[in-house]
């Protein structure tokens, strides 16, 4: 095999790292080198972009310790049967290439993931070396994301905690019988009982002071990923996975990655990977679960084959659908009516309970507080608008859809 410098390898593990999309930095802990003799921040601009719920912006350094691996996931590029090409980085090597970046104002943190090689303890002692180095030998105090392997000891996922912001572990498919087709070493029970171990350490530390105990948890929270597509679970299948591992396990966000073929794909796999709106979709659902006080028969109803509407966002799908509950007043309504009104998210419904405080407002003044106000018009009432005709659910779905695409002939 060729030589490969730091530069090659990059290349190589950074592509190769691209599949993963629970790289978010939400809820990271505010930190920043001022005042110590360490280096990073948690705040500030760079490559690879993730952003907080405040708003904030953390950019990452996203890279795989290596994709060797000895697992054979038939829907993973890097997986033992597929031939491409390998690197590997040593921690140290990572370590300081994760500094150069900073140094040159590129990155603010680091997500790092990585094939299985010798074992999962060996695998996740490399890792968790990495964020050693960077948290004791140079005080680095930007946020790093560690992707934990499952079937490694309970101690290397508490060490993992100790110098990680975040901790994530994929359950990759929504259905156990898929993973084990699919995923034949992995194991969805010991996938759990990893996340179960996780979640105890985490609220472990919320009782204890962080300043108390230098070996305590710094991550604050966990995330994971589920492929959508490899296999044949439907949208319900995959937004009730997520509502049980959400309740189950405190986890910060669920990710939803579309499947893509490999190279020398198996038989077992589809042909064409799913729309990548799907995938939009599933996150728009998620986000009404989880921030809108929907239910999921309210968002996938009986007689849609358990799937998600690709042509409009499913809280539209939804209110198309319930037109007794519109129009509603916008000064009057409370915050749970405001947040089933199309178009309206939650920072616009705080915006407008807080301006109708100081007087009704009119349509104008609901413009101002959203980023658009034609697809609100058709629901609400204002101190100066009101529909002039009842909800019509087929015209305002082809009025608010978006346009069809002339598709592609040679496709």
């Amino acid at each position: 095999m060729p030589y490969l410098n730091t530069v090659d390898k990059l290349a190589v593990l950074a592509d190769a790292a691209k599949y993963d999309a629970s790289c978010a930095s939400s809820s990271a802990q505010k930190r920043n080198s001022a005042g110590t003799k360490g280096i990073g921040s948690t705040e500030g601009m760079g490559i690879c972009h993730s952003y907080a719920p405040d708003g904030r912006c953390i950019s990452l350094l996203k890279v795989l310790l290596t994709n060797y691996c000895q697992y054979d996931c038939l829907y993973c590029v890097n997986r033992v049967s597929s031939n491409v090409q390998r690197a590997r980085f040593g921690a140290g090597e990572l370590a300081q290439l994760t500094l150069d970046f900073y140094k040159r104002n590129y990155i603010e943190g680091l997500f790092l993931s990585s094939g299985i090689i010798r074992s999962p303890d060996y695998t996740m002692e490399q890792m968790v070396e990495v964020a050693r180095i960077l948290r004791e030998e140079h005080e680095f105090q930007g946020y790093i994301h560690l992707k934990t392997i499952p079937d490694a000891a309970p101690e290397l996922l508490e060490a993992a905690g100790r110098y990680a912001d975040r901790l994530s572990i994929n359950v990759e498919l929504p259905s156990r019988v898929s993973l084990g087709e699919l995923a034949p070493e992995k194991d969805a029970s010991r996938i759990r009982q990893a996340m179960a171990s996780v979640r105890l350490k985490l609220d472990e530390k919320k009782e204890k002071s962080r300043h108390s105990n230098p070996r305590a948890m710094k991550a604050t929270g966990q995330s994971t990923q589920m492929i959508v597509g490899a296999d044949t679970s439907d949208d319900r299948k995959i937004l009730t996975t997520s509502a049980s591992l959400y309740a189950g396990y405190k986890l910060r966000r669920v990710y939803y990655s579309a499947f893509s073929p490999t190279p020398h794909p198996s038989s077992k796999l589809p042909p064409q990977p799913p729309p990548l709106q799907r995938e939009h979709r599933l996150y728009q659902a998620d986000w009404l679960l989880r921030f809108y006080g929907f239910e999921l028969d309210e968002i996938i109803a009986g007689g849609n084959d358990g799937m998600l509407d690709l042509k409009i966002d499913p809280k539209l799908a939804w209110a198309l659908k319930h037109p007794e509950r519109f129009p509603i007043d916008i000064n009057r309504a409370a915050r749970d009516e405001l947040l089933r009104v199309p178009g309206l998210g939650t920072r616009s419904v705080r915006a407008i309970l807080k301006a109708r405080r100081l007087g009704a407002l009119r349509l104008d003044d609901v413009a101002r507080l959203t980023t658009s106000v034609k697809k609100i018009r058709p629901f609400i009432v204002a101190r100066d608008w009101r529909p002039t005709r009842a909800l019509d659910s087929a015209g305002l779905r082809a009025q608010l859809a978006p346009p069809p695409e002339q598709g592609d002939l040679f496709a």
